[in-house]
């Protein structure tokens, strides 16, 4: 018989949750992303649940907020995906949407790349590139005109190095890019930061950049990383950097310090058609995640928007 898990499923709030389950949940699963991780989410969110089944044979983080008195999911800045982790593939779907609903019968959320089987889900985009096998296979599968720009940039004699400047990336990234993330208030630049500064203290953030010969910025990729996945998190390019193809010889320079290692790239996106243009270039696969939206409400509350 099948086993299902329609009388197992609770939803309690972060502070009661056994965080040492949960984070071995999260990460020795199949799925696992550095998003969804204990420390992650206190730090990102404003206040987080966590859906567990059985004694965290598989768990949900859920994100939420209340407006008028209605309690929401929502998707926090520097989290892409979240969604179910561990041993779900015998829930009962139904169940899960009841208890969903029943939490907060409102709300956007962002469902994993093996969370497919959930109803009503919108794919979006997220490009990933094996990082195991040697460098010049992965350099075989560029685009021509991504070998054109490498050349331009190789011209240039532009310089690869680390930086350990977190503040300074992030505070460059809202520089170039606050008018198109406008979602991405001040309290969540700080908290991103204080994430990069303990994930850093744990080497799991790491900066690279791009300069010329005289020391000027062209482009700078703060990252990311578990045992899993790289994650660009931040990737900055300055107007005479992308004259220069800076940022094209960014990536190809973290994909060649990483190549051989047993990891992902994950370039977190998009469907933005210059944006994603770019990702594909480098012979990525799209991995692509999920948005649900939902909405329980009753007229006239079925009118609400976060």
């Amino acid at each position: 018989m099948t086993k299902t898990y329609s009388l197992n499923i609770e939803i309690i709030p972060s502070h009661q949750i056994d965080y040492t389950k949960w984070n071995n949940c999260i990460n020795q699963s199949s799925n696992s992303l550095i998003y969804a991780n204990a420390f992650y989410l206190d730090t990102i969110t404003d206040q987080w649940h966590g859906l567990i089944i059985d004694d965290y044979d598989a768990v949900m983080p859920l994100p939420w907020r209340k407006k008028w008195g209605i309690q929401y999911l929502y998707t926090p800045p520097f989290i892409q995906q979240l969604g179910l982790f561990g041993n779900y593939k015998a829930l009962a779907i139904g169940e899960l949407i009841v208890r969903l609903h029943k939490f907060a019968p409102f709300g956007d959320y962002k469902f994993n790349f093996d969370n497919q089987f959930i109803p009503k889900l919108v794919a979006q985009d997220n490009y990933i590139l094996d990082l195991s096998i040697p460098y010049q296979f992965i350099a075989k599968q560029y685009h021509n005109d991504l070998a054109q720009n490498l050349k331009k940039a190789n011209k240039a004699m532009l310089l690869y190095s680390i930086d350990n400047e977190l503040a300074a990336a992030i505070s460059l990234y809202r520089q170039y890019y606050a008018h198109r993330t406008k979602h991405i208030h001040s309290k969540d630049y700080k908290n991103c930061l204080q994430l990069c500064i303990t994930l850093h203290e744990r080497n799991q953030c790491f900066i690279r950049k791009v300069t010329t010969i005289d020391g000027e910025l062209l482009a700078i990729a703060l990252l990311l990383k578990d045992e899993h996945r790289i994650y660009n998190l931040l990737n900055t390019t300055t107007a005479i950097g992308r004259k220069l193809e800076a940022n094209h010889f960014l990536i190809d320079r973290i994909i060649y310090e990483f190549a051989e290692h047993p990891i992902l790239l994950d370039f977190e996106g998009s469907n933005l058609p210059g944006v994603k243009s770019f990702y594909q270039k480098f012979g990525t696969t799209n991995q692509p995640y999920f948005h649900w939206h939902h909405n329980q409400l009753k007229f006239p509350l079925n009118l609400f928007k976060k």
